[in-house]
C-alpha cells in the first residue's frame, strides 16, 4: 500500500469515464447537477454530446438512463449516494432491475466519510438497499486502481450495477498490474490471529491495523471484499476454517451491508462467530471524514482494539 499517495476514488472514477469514453462510443454519462463533484465534468469536456445534465432530478436521471439503454446505449449515471439509492430507490426498482437493463449507476459521496456535510447527506444505508434489488450487482472499490479497473469493467457487463464511491482520498493500495475478478474477494496477508473482510475506504484501514499488529506478533489477514453482490462466498468460508477471528469493517450500517453478507453465508455454510464493525445503527454526523472515521470506531486504531479485545 502506497500511504503517501491519496487518491478519492470519484476522481478515479472520472478519470476512467474519459478512458472508457474514448474506447466506446455507446457510453454516455449523466449528472444530476453535481458533476464537479461527482467528476463527471472530465467526461463533459471531452465528450459534451455524450454527457447529459438532468439538474436536480434523481428519479428523472434514472428514467433516463434506462431509455437510453434501451437503444444500445451505455448509460452512467452519477449522483450522491444518498440521492441515487435514496432518492430515486423507486426508479431504480421498477424502471432498471425490473426490466434488467443496461444501466451503470456509479454513486459519490457515500458513508460517513462524505464528511460536514453531515448526516443527511451520509448514506449509510446504499448497500442494503441496492444488493436487496433482483438483477442488480454491487460494488464498493478500494482505491484508484481499483476503481478505474471497474468503471471499464462493468461496461463489458449487460445489465444494473451499482458502484459506491468515496468523497475522502485514500491510500492506493494495488499496483497497476493488479489482477481483479468480478465476485472474487482478495486476500491480503497470511495471517491466522484473525481475519478482516473490510470494503471501500476501510481497506486501507484494516491494511494500517495488519501493519501495526505485526509489530507485536499479531497477524492478520485482511480481505478486500470489493464485490458485495454476488459475495466471494468461497473466500468467506475459507478464511472461517483458516483464522481464529472474523471481523467486518464497513462505512456503512452494520445492518444489511457487508457485516450481514458474511453473516448470511456463514450461517448457511460454516456457523461462526463475526464481530461487525460499522456504524450501529444511528445516522452519522458532521465532521471532518478523518475524526469521523475514530468517532464512529471504523479506523485502524478501533480495529487493532477491536482484535486484542476478542
Amino acid at each position: 500500500m502506497n500511504s503517501e499517495q491519496k487518491i478519492a476514488t470519484r476522481q478515479s472514477y472520472g478519470e476512467a469515464l474519459v478512458e472508457l469514453g474514448k474506447k466506446n462510443e455507446n457510453v454516455v454519462v449523466l449528472d444530476a447537477d453535481l458533476s464537479s463533484a461527482t467528476k463527471t465534468n472530465l467526461f463533459a469536456k471531452e465528450f459534451p454530446n455524450r454527457f447529459i445534465n438532468v439538474g436536480i432530478a434523481e428519479q428523472n436521471l434514472m428514467g433516463i438512463a434506462a431509455g437510453l439503454s434501451t437503444f444500445g446505449k451505455i448509460p452512467y449515471a452519477s449522483t450522491f449516494a444518498v440521492f441515487a439509492a435514496g432518492r430515486a430507490y423507486d426508479q431504480i426498482r421498477n424502471s432498471i432491475c425490473y426490466p434488467k437493463l443496461n444501466v451503470k449507476i456509479c454513486a459519490t459521496h457515500a458513508g460517513i466519510t462524505v464528511g460536514e456535510d453531515g448526516a443527511t447527506h451520509q448514506m449509510l444505508e446504499d448497500l442494503s438497499l441496492m444488493r436487496t434489488l433482483p438483477n442488480m450487482m454491487v460494488f464498493s472499490p478500494s482505491d484508484d486502481t481499483q476503481t478505474k479497473w471497474l468503471t471499464q469493467e462493468i461496461a463489458k457487463m449487460n445489465g444494473p450495477t451499482y458502484m459506491r464511491l468515496a468523497r475522502v482520498a485514500t491510500p492506493v493500495i494495488y499496483d497497476q498490474d493488479q489482477k481483479f475478478e468480478i465476485g472474487k474477494a482478495i486476500q491480503l496477508g497470511e495471517g491466522t490471529d484473525a481475519t478482516v473482510f473490510a470494503t471501500g475506504v476501510t481497506v486501507s484501514e484494516a491494511l494500517k491495523a495488519q501493519e501495526e499488529l505485526a509489530k507485536e506478533n499479531i497477524h492478520i489477514r485482511v480481505v478486500d471484499v470489493h464485490t458485495i453482490k454476488p459475495i466471494d462466498r468461497e473466500m468467506i468460508v475459507k478464511c472461517a476454517k483458516e483464522t481464529k477471528k472474523l471481523i467486518t469493517v464497513e462505512d456503512h450500517s452494520i445492518i444489511g451491508g457487508l457485516g450481514s453478507s458474511v453473516c448470511e453465508v456463514l450461517a448457511e455454510e460454516y456457523p461462526t462467530k463475526v464481530i461487525r464493525m460499522g456504524i450501529q445503527d444511528r445516522f452519522g454526523k458532521s465532521g471532518k471524514a478523518e475524526q469521523l472515521i475514530k468517532y464512529f470506531k471504523i479506523g485502524y486504531e478501533a480495529i487493532i482494539n477491536k482484535i486484542k479485545e476478542i
